[in-house]
């Protein structure tokens, strides 16, 4: 199974851009850990390697630091907001 939040052609899935948006409407937790869990309207989501795989890329973040396991809000950086509103931005899948 691929978990690569882009297409072949290199957009971002329409999963990898429902989680972003979650996040960036305020509906998502992170767990604070090595490899974050990410939780939406307090459900752990189930495609948990491309909620790791958009951090990695740096398109969301935990929105301040604290103890490991802790629940805090997850924010969508710089690129992520970029990547939301490319005007010939298109999901994929």
């Amino acid at each position: 199974m691929n978990h690569d939040p882009h297409s072949a052609g290199g957009t971002l899935t329409r999963r990898a851009v429902n989680m972003l948006k979650a996040v960036r409407d305020g509906r998502a937790q992170l767990s604070l850990s090595c490899e974050p869990d990410l939780y939406v309207d307090g459900i752990p989501c189930c495609d948990q390697t491309t909620a790791r795989t958009l951090g990695r890329l740096g398109l969301i973040a935990a929105s301040r630091p604290g103890r490991s396991g802790e629940l805090v809000p997850a924010v969508v950086t710089a690129e992520g907001r970029a990547a939301l509103a490319t005007t010939d931005f298109r999901a994929a899948g």
